[in-house]
């Protein structure tokens, strides 16, 4: 009986009671055979009358013949038998792969007709390998699919099958098919975000092409080599990021999703927005009290600024401060009449933009009525104004102990 794998050997029942056993030779005669004993193996009963030969490669002539023994003695050699294992199984018949799949790859095949087999061994090698490799066993002769998962994106693998047997035979492999995975979306090359809007950075980019399109994931971080963390997951190309502070600088990048979740890349295009920063700060010309009012004057530092705040602040009692806003103010001057004598006065000026954007505030100046002297002190910086002596009579105050 032969196989590709196995070569059966049978003979008549040997009745001499002498023979202890059987000397069996085999000669493979398609390889050289450089051996000058070409014993093989013993067989230790004469009732024997099968021997099963499992060292055998398929597709291989062998040349067998056999001696009986006694106690003391061995009989010449039998004639000689030369014997052909069977070639090795084909595969399956008919292969196919599905293409085109998100990170992944379907193999379908037609189940073997051999009922002996009991799996399939799945191969697999890339178009830069040589090497094929076992990447999954498929148990049962009926099962005729495998899907292989975690491959690359927009990758070819090719992919072949072996059946195998319930007695350990691998047949040929059959035919190659490739597979190439799906590529993921179109990068999004043209991306923008302003700079001049009051504490809001509004980013746009171009409009996704792809078919099976899904959803655009924003990114945004502080740096532009920084850890970008998912802002909005959108279907306009479009978002407006609402910040709460002047100045303030982001990168953003946008990257596609499709309906298998495939997503684009997106670390090659990075856009910076900022947010309006505030305007320049008005910087006081002049303070000083005429005619029992006081007046002051500044410059305008900034073409943004469209009208200005001016602060006012006194204590009118120990522990009670009043602070008022003049605003609406669009010249560069400000006149205030009610004032009371023996208080001190703070004020400063703000810039307002059209957004209504407010500068940080200028220098403090102070003013005290009821000294000859008119303090014009600027806190929170080393500048002073420059210090007056009041000349007219109507804006003397005389302490009253002056008087004789």
């Amino acid at each position: 009986m032969l196989e590709s794998n196995a070569i059966a050997l049978e003979w008549g029942l040997i009745e001499d009671q002498r023979v202890k056993g059987i000397y069996i030779y085999k000669v493979p005669l398609d390889e050289k055979f450089n051996s000058k004993d070409e014993y093989y193996d013993t067989v230790n009963s004469r009732f024997s009358t099968h021997y099963l030969d499992l060292n055998i490669k398929p597709s291989s002539k062998y040349r067998y013949y056999f001696k009986t023994y006694s106690d003391n003695a061995e009989s010449t050699p039998s004639k000689s038998t030369v014997l052909t294992s069977l070639d090795v199984m084909d595969s399956v018949t008919w292969l196919y792969a599905g293409t085109g799949m998100p990170r992944s790859a379907k193999i379908i095949w037609r189940p073997h007709t051999n009922q002996k087999v009991k799996a399939y061994i799945i191969q697999r090698r890339t178009l830069e390998e040589n090497v094929w490799t076992d990447i999954a066993t498929v148990d049962g002769r009926l099962s005729a699919e495998y899907i292989d998962d975690k491959l690359k994106d927009k990758y070819t693998y090719i992919y072949r099958i072996r059946a195998y047997t319930y007695d350990g035979i691998t047949s040929k492999p059959s035919e190659e098919v490739k597979v190439t995975t799906k590529a993921l979306p179109q990068d999004i090359n043209k991306i923008s975000a302003t700079t001049d809007l009051s504490r809001r950075i509004e980013i746009r980019w171009e409009k996704s092409e792809a078919e099976d399109f899904l959803k655009y994931n924003l990114y945004r971080a502080s740096n532009i080599d920084g850890s970008y963390t998912l802002l909005a997951i959108l279907v306009n190309n479009s978002y407006i990021d609402t910040i709460e502070e002047d100045g303030k600088q982001y990168f953003y990048r946008v990257s596609v999703v499709d309906k298998d979740g495939l997503e684009s890349k997106n670390d090659k295009q990075s856009v910076m927005g900022i947010t309006l920063i505030k305007p320049k700060t008005p910087s006081l010309v002049e303070a000083k009290l005429i005619d029992g009012k006081v007046k002051i004057s500044w410059s305008k530092e900034d073409p943004r600024i469209k009208s200005y705040i001016v602060q006012k602040r006194y204590k009118k009692s120990l522990f009670d401060e009043s602070i008022a806003d003049f605003e609406g103010i669009n010249g560069v001057e400000f006149i205030d009449s009610e004032i009371e004598s023996d208080k001190i006065y703070y004020y400063k000026v703000f810039g307002v933009d059209i957004n209504g954007l407010k500068s940080e505030p200028s220098i403090e100046v102070e003013l005290k009525v009821g000294d000859v002297l008119v303090k014009d002190a600027f806190k929170q910086s080393p500048k002073t104004l420059e210090k007056e002596q009041v000349n007219s009579k109507k804006d003397l105050i005389t302490p009253l102990q002056d008087f004789n």
